[in-house]
């Protein structure tokens, strides 16, 4: 595994998804319906709990071939259940 270089409050540049942050995107976009949401790459921030910025392809339910790029932000607490803070379209 690639080591980024972590900077309390700083932004690691996007990079593959591990499986933690797979996880967190799991748990965080649980339950959210309307838009589906594919992970490409994230950047992480380290506050009190961490910050995740995940670049995702989004489409509609139900095989549209619509399909944008969109940031989906979560926040994941250090002890806490991680839960969307915003999503962007790009």
């Amino acid at each position: 595994m690639e080591t980024q270089e972590l900077v309390v409050g700083g932004w690691t540049k996007y990079h593959t998804l591990t499986p933690e942050d797979q996880k967190v995107f799991n748990e965080a976009m649980q339950g959210l319906v309307g838009v589906n949401y594919k992970p490409q790459e994230v950047s992480t921030q380290l506050v009190n709990g961490t910050n995740y910025r995940f670049k995702c392809l989004a489409s509609l339910p139900g095989g549209s071939q619509v399909v944008w790029e969109a940031i989906v932000e979560i926040y994941a607490p250090i002890n806490g259940n991680p839960h969307i803070v915003s999503i962007h379209r790009i």
